[in-house]
């Protein structure tokens, strides 16, 4: 029977399991597979899984009681190996790359940040930076030519973009000593932002302190959005 994989610890990490419950309906029983040096908290995968709440919520209470015990690397809700003897194998075979990973996780937690930009701030800024923008602006409601407009539709988006990248860079570069490490994923079409950052725990309220900053330096045209403490999903 295919195997459903919550987390993996070290193999002398506590695994206070009881009163928890794992996916499906009915609920799964959890149980551990053990190597010399590694465990994984595991249980049969039911057939036709989705993320429902109670799926969902049963996975992160198996995580969180598992990170409060110490380094946890946390696997993605989903994850199914073919079944015990494979995850165990695997659980070997990587035993240097997993524990380096629960080294470098251990006392640390995730944060996501996504942010954006109101379009039409944006759109002010280019016009008034950009003289060929301007210029064709200018062109092109004054004689309306098919041509100018796509063009000028080009120049725009190509602009867009180039500007979205420098601050999204800028973004990261300011709060790089805030955290550990970071990790960026693709953002919404409206955001140009969607970074996870790997914070020590003792040093969350001065991380997010630093996003506080960040965003009201950069005023009312921003929205950011910070979310955390997470399970450091994105560092595994």
């Amino acid at each position: 029977m295919p195997t459903y994989i919550y987390a993996i610890t070290g193999a002398d990490h506590p695994l206070p399991l009881n009163g928890l419950y794992g996916v499906g309906d009915p609920p799964s029983a959890l149980r551990t597979l053990h190597t010399d040096r590694l465990a994984a908290v595991v249980s049969d995968a039911p057939p036709g899984l989705r993320a429902k709440r109670r799926d969902v919520m049963a996975h992160q209470a198996v995580l969180e009681a598992l990170m409060a015990g110490g380094a946890t690397l946390p696997m993605r809700f989903g994850l199914v190996g073919p079944g015990d003897d494979e995850v165990t194998a695997a659980l070997d075979r990587e035993a240097d790359a997993y524990g380096d990973r629960l080294v470098e996780l251990d006392g640390r937690v995730e944060y996501n940040l996504k942010a954006g930009r109101d379009e039409e701030d944006l759109l002010r800024e280019i016009m008034t930076e950009s003289e060929d923008i301007r210029q064709l602006n200018e062109r092109t409601r004054a004689q309306g030519s098919h041509d100018d407009r796509v063009a000028l539709g080009e120049l725009v988006a190509r602009e867009v973009t180039a500007r979205h990248q420098r601050e999204a860079e800028d973004v990261a570069v300011r709060l790089a000593d805030a955290a550990t490490r970071s990790s960026h994923a693709e953002p919404a079409p409206q955001q140009f932002l969607n970074l996870s950052f790997l914070v020590p725990r003792a040093e969350t309220d001065a991380f997010v302190a630093a996003v506080q900053r960040e965003a009201e330096q950069r005023g009312d045209a921003y929205a950011f959005t910070l979310t955390g403490p997470l399970p450091p999903y994105s560092f595994v």
